[in-house]
């Protein structure tokens, strides 16, 4: 399996969007996949990405569903939130109370917000030919992929720069972690704000789609400063 694939087939995922964009018969996901992806080894400063976040009514793609909707596109050198969307939608899965707790966003907006499936074209153009980045890459790409197949019938994948994965590679596998996890101390969090804290960037208000894709921004190039260089190929963090 060679690197970046995740869908149990021996080919690269600019191979897998070449072929999907023969195959797809929607034609909003067609385009998606037809926009391409940049060459693996394409240095990371060169590459257009964009931050994506999503709330859900639970952690499972399979019983629970997307409540809002966030993103920020952004390379290297600029972010730019302006240019970015947020979306509240009504979920085909009942807001569970707990799950208000965090995301705060109540019956009734739901009630009067769009389905997913009246933003899904927006929201692919504005994926279509970028890199999407997440902080946890067990939520955006398998909700999103269900829930096109819920309303166009084919699958939504693609790679993602996962920002938990570049941090939980520093901070949980170095001597210092090593050390602490022997004398009995708490994992060190890789959570989104605690990973920002790390790199002296600033406390945001958390579990707001939009707000969540712009910190997830931030940490990418704080990341790629620290740890990484502008040549770092795009092949070697996508997953």
């Amino acid at each position: 399996m060679r690197r970046g694939n995740t869908t149990g087939q021996d080919i690269t995922w600019p191979e897998f969007f070449a072929e999907q964009a023969k195959r797809c018969q929607d034609p909003t996901l067609r385009a998606f996949y037809d926009a391409g992806l940049p060459d693996p080894d394409t240095p990371i400063d060169q590459v257009e990405m964009v931050a994506l976040d999503f709330e859900t009514t639970g952690m499972d793609a399979r019983r629970h569903a997307i409540v809002s909707i966030g993103l920020v596109p952004f390379t290297m050198h600029r972010i730019r939130p302006a240019a970015g969307r947020y979306w509240v939608l009504r979920p085909q899965k009942p807001l569970d109370e707990a799950s208000i707790c965090f995301h705060r966003i109540t019956h009734t907006e739901v009630a009067r917000a769009p389905d997913l499936d009246m933003v899904l074209d927006e929201l692919l153009a504005q994926l279509a030919g970028k890199i999407v980045v997440v902080h946890y890459r067990d939520i955006e790409r398998p909700f999103l992929d269900a829930a096109v197949q819920d309303y166009r019938g084919e699958r939504c994948l693609f790679p993602v720069i996962d920002t938990m994965s570049l941090e939980a590679e520093q901070v949980r596998h170095g001597w210092w972690t090593r050390l602490r996890t022997f004398f009995g101390a708490a994992p060190v969090s890789i959570r989104l704000a605690d990973s920002r804290k790390r790199y002296g960037l600033p406390a945001y208000s958390s579990h707001h789609a939009k707000l969540d894709a712009l910190a997830t921004a931030e940490l990418l190039l704080a990341q790629v400063a620290r740890h990484y260089s502008a040549e770092t190929r795009i092949g070697d963090l996508w997953r």
